[in-house]
């Protein structure tokens, strides 16, 4: 195992103790807040008015977040995104609307430098022939954070409809020490391999394709900053980023869909039996088993499916995936199912099975999206990855803090039909920015890039 791929196996399991707590916690937070609610009347907190915080925050500080990192690293800036989350779950120790809302706030700040450092970071360890592999690879690791959070809270809350204040205690306890236990492994992660990567397509030889490279010149802090603001703000407005957006909002739509509002819907939808609200961590360890296997099928197929033909097949099977899971959610679960307890039926009676089917298909689906977007953004943007990753997390994150923004008061037949046309349009989007893209490799497939030779001039 090389020093590049010891760092993404790190990266990976941290992330996943992190949001081993993090997601599961999102999943359930709308129950948690609602049982908090019928016990203190002076609390109002309401779930998706803190996960449309997180996200607003999240989207305005990733402009800022590349400049972070090109003073810091990205090391630096995942584990500081990282303590955000701890103090984020620590936080619902004291259930008080306030606290609610600035640790929201507090894990939105966290949330853009974690990600945005993870996207730099696996790129440096990643070249053109490992980026897919690795970014499967991460994100099936990642999403195992879908298993150990929710089938815990699946056994906690199997016993009762209620979730009483100790019942709440043990369960942030558990995920505060995990988040925590996730922090200390980042803590060790290992400075990146300097490296830039070239494909075979441009005329080099495997052996030649790690190319050292001198080391950046040091800048004041604040110029370092600004200019990768600038950087940043200049990338976006290229068309291929624009067109990209689409993949993104959509991505961004669907994460809130999973992680907020569908596996509540479950447990708030009587007809699912006594034990309903266990399905809500149930249906969460179905998600996660759909990410999972997406992500280690794409990550161990990657080279073979992208070598020949690029993502869009797998896009193209998420595409399908998930509208087999939007269909079978408008008929499995009644219209205002995200709201709270509520004793109206679907187009056919509420089912378990069907309703952890569509789980499963949301999972999975998101992993073919998610998988062939980061490979992307590694490739294209390879000697822009703070700043491209920033961008894709923040059109992620406007559409997500929008869904959560109307969340409270739309029903489940109104986010449905958003899902089913920006599907199309984000798919769309990712298939001819891909094809756009190989087609121009292919007219000039020697050509070499000029940063290169200017990078590398000095060396001989």
């Amino acid at each position: 195992m090389d020093r590049a791929f010891l760092n993404v196996i790190i990266l990976s399991l941290g992330f996943m103790l992190v949001f081993t707590a993090f997601q599961t916690m999102g999943n359930i937070e709308k129950t948690i807040l609602s049982s908090i609610h019928a016990e203190f009347n002076d609390f109002n907190g309401d779930a998706y008015i803190s996960l449309a915080i997180i996200y607003a925050v999240f989207a305005t500080c990733n402009w800022l977040a590349p400049s972070y990192i090109s003073v810091t690293g990205p090391r630096v800036a995942i584990l500081t995104g990282a303590l955000c989350y701890v103090l984020f779950i620590a936080s619902f120790f004291w259930p008080h609307d306030a606290v609610l809302y600035t640790a929201s706030a507090i894990v939105g700040v966290g949330a853009a430098l974690i990600w945005t450092g993870h996207g730099q970071y696996l790129t440096e360890n990643s070249d053109n022939d490992t980026m897919s592999r690795n970014a499967g690879i991460f994100w099936a690791i990642f999403q195992m954070s879908q298993f150990a959070g929710n089938l815990f809270v699946f056994f906690v809350f199997s016993d009762s409809e209620t979730i009483d204040a100790p019942k709440r205690k043990i369960v942030f306890s558990v995920l505060t020490g995990v988040a925590a236990v996730g922090t200390l492994a980042l803590l060790i992660l290992r400075k990146s391999p300097q490296r830039l990567s070239l494909g075979e397509a441009e005329g080099v030889s495997s052996a030649d394709k790690e190319l050292r490279l001198p080391e950046p010149v040091r800048e004041r802090p604040l110029l370092t900053a600004w200019r990768a603001f600038k950087d940043a703000v200049k990338l976006f407005i290229t068309p291929n980023m624009l067109l990209l957006s689409l993949t993104f909002i959509y991505t961004g739509l669907e994460l809130t869909f999973y992680s907020g509002v569908y596996s509540n819907s479950v447990g708030f939808t009587e007809g699912m039996g006594e034990k309903r609200k266990s399905l809500v961590g149930l249906s969460g360890i179905f998600i996660g088993v759909g990410e999972v296997v997406g992500g280690a099928i794409f990550g161990i197929l990657a080279s073979k499916i992208s070598g020949r033909c690029g993502g869009w097949p797998v896009v193209i099977t998420g595409l399908f995936v998930h509208l087999f899971a939007f269909i079978s959610i408008f008929l499995n679960l009644p219209n205002d199912a995200p709201f709270a307890d509520t004793a109206n039926k679907g187009f056919i009676e509420p089912s378990p099975i069907l309703a952890m089917a569509g789980s499963l298909a949301l999972g999975f689906g998101d992993a073919c999206y998610n998988t062939q977007v980061y490979s992307l953004l590694g490739v294209l943007f390879a000697k822009e990855s703070a700043p491209a990753f920033a961008l894709f997390k923040f059109c992620q994150s406007v559409a997500a803090a929008i869904s959560f923004s109307y969340s409270p008061n739309a029903g489940l037949h109104i986010q449905l039909a958003v899902l089913l046309v920006t599907i199309f349009f984000g798919t769309a989007a990712f298939c001819y920015v891909e094809h756009r893209t190989k087609k121009t490799k292919d007219e000039v497939p020697r050509e070499i890039d000029p940063a290169l030779v200017d990078a590398t001039s000095g060396d001989d």
